[in-house]
């Protein structure tokens, strides 16, 4: 399954695109790249703490810089970070550069996914439910307009969840294949 594009992974925290990423590459024997995990190492320092320096829109603008560099590479699944597409230039960048892949999940999966992570700045207040909501009610658009493919992720497994990302997106690059 070399022929296949890079495989960018959105959504939302919690939705599994780290961890659905890594068996996804290991499934195809591809190369994963997290786009907060690169912005991290490039600058020796976690997520909150550039939260805390530059602000989120420093943040932004240190993903839009990450995201052009890892789209550009070929043949690797990338999962990006939540706000990821926000801006413009990003969602074009990786309509552009792949096959999108949201991966969908509710608020009520989220906030079990996320309830002991103090590693998301944008969840560091006492009304998590109602900062998901809305993230959600603001970004889901964006997920489903950017996407090429939407994948549930709620009450599966990530095994099962690769393997419908799989199929899905062979007959994206060969839809008479998947007919056989």
């Amino acid at each position: 399954m070399q022929d296949l594009p890079n495989l960018i992974l959105i959504g939302p925290m919690g939705a599994g695109k780290s961890t659905i990423g890594r068996l996804l590459a290991a499934e195809l024997s591809r190369q994963f790249l997290d786009s907060d995990h690169e912005i991290q190492a490039r600058c020796g320092a976690d997520i909150p703490w550039i939260f805390d320096v530059e602000g989120e829109a420093g943040f932004r603008q240190r993903e839009v810089q990450m995201i052009e560099e890892l789209t550009e590479l070929e043949g690797v699944v990338i999962a990006t970070g939540g706000g990821a597409v926000l801006r413009e230039e990003n969602r074009r960048r990786l309509r552009e550069r792949g096959s999108v892949i949201y991966l969908f999940t509710t608020v009520e999966q989220q906030l079990k996914r996320v309830a002991k992570d103090r590693n998301r700045p944008l969840l560091q207040r006492p009304d998590r439910e109602q900062v998901l909501r809305e993230m959600f009610d603001l970004r889901d658009p964006l997920y489903r307009a950017t996407a090429d493919i939407v994948v549930r992720t709620d009450r599966r497994s990530p095994r099962a969840v690769v393997n419908e990302i799989v199929r899905r997106v062979q007959r994206l690059v060969d839809p008479l294949q998947a007919k056989a």
